[in-house]
Parts: C-alpha cells; sequence; structure tokens
C-alpha cells in the first residue's frame, strides 16, 4: 500500500490540508474529497475537457493530474467563478445565449473560456473557436457556446472600462 502524502491546496479561495494518496487524480480529490462535482469526469484521458479547472491561474485538465503533485497550488473549479452570490459574466452570457444543453460539457467550457478570455480579451471568433476546440460537445453544434464567449468578452470589456473610470 502506498504511503499517503500530506498537501496543502487553495480551491475556489479555501485552504485545504488533506493526506491524499499518491495515485489520487485531481478529478477525484475535487469530487470525492472535497464534494465539488461541478468538474465533471467524462474520457479520463485529457481529450473531452470536462474535467477543466485553473491551476494556479492557467487551465488544466483535473483527470491528468495527481492531485500530490500540487502541493501548494491554486485551483479554481467552476464553483469559484460566482461571486458575491451574481453570476460570472461568462456563467450569465452562457445562460443568455443558451450555450449549454445536456450541462455535461459546460463546466470545461466555462473554465476554459474564462482562461481564454482572461489571456486574450479581445479574442475574434476564430480565436474563440480555436481557445475552445480542445473541449467537447455533443448537443450544442458550439454556435451559441461562440456567441456566448463573444458576449461575454464585451461585457468584461465594459467591466472594466467601468472599472477604470
Amino acid at each position: 500500500m502506498a504511503k499517503s502524502v500530506s498537501i496543502s491546496i487553495t480551491v475556489n479561495g479555501r485552504a485545504y490540508r488533506h493526506d491524499v494518496e499518491p495515485r489520487l487524480l485531481l478529478s477525484d480529490f475535487l469530487r470525492i474529497e472535497l464534494g465539488l462535482t461541478g468538474t465533471h469526469v467524462g474520457c479520463e484521458h485529457g481529450v473531452c475537457g470536462a474535467c477543466t479547472v485553473l491551476v494556479n491561474g492557467d487551465s488544466a485538465r483535473s483527470c491528468l493530474l495527481l492531485a500530490a503533485q500540487l502541493d501548494g497550488a491554486e485551483i479554481m473549479t467552476v464553483e469559484g467563478l460566482a461571486t458575491s452570490g451574481g453570476l460570472h459574466p461568462v456563467q450569465k452570457a452562457f445562460h443568455d445565449h443558451h450555450a449549454l444543453q445536456c450541462g455535461f460539457c459546460t463546466p470545461g467550457m466555462l473554465i476554459t473560456a474564462v482562461d481564454l478570455l482572461k489571456k486574450s480579451p479581445l479574442a475574434s471568433d476564430e480565436e474563440i473557436r480555436e481557445g475552445l476546440s480542445g473541449n467537447l460537445c455533443r448537443c450544442t453544434g458550439y454556435e451559441n457556446i461562440v456567441r456566448a464567449v463573444r458576449a461575454a468578452a464585451d461585457a468584461l470589456k465594459s467591466e472594466n472600462q467601468e472599472s477604470a473610470l
């Protein structure tokens, strides 16, 4: 039996200290140990993007990372997007533009879109499509998702302009 490893990790702004098995995946740690079931596990091979989270500010597939590797890391899951009881602009845009159907891919799409817009706030539709290309959706046909990300980019741009005043 493998010896457990002690990790300190911050998830959605809350600090945790846990003993974990060396082979425990981050996706399983989030879902089982912390009860954060918004991170979905689809393919378990890093292909579908459903398990995407932010690790130290960058999107990453939680099914490909071991929790033990992330000692000291900051993780944000879909549960961490909404603040002060309100939806994040990307979440609101997905709702407003009907950018989801079954919802299985939605958490990974949201996190990926947040990361994309943080790194490229003026992304073109082509850049949005490229940025989301690693996230699979079996239901929507992607058009409404691209529209939602575009609307979120516009909303975030407006927010940033207003906060600069």
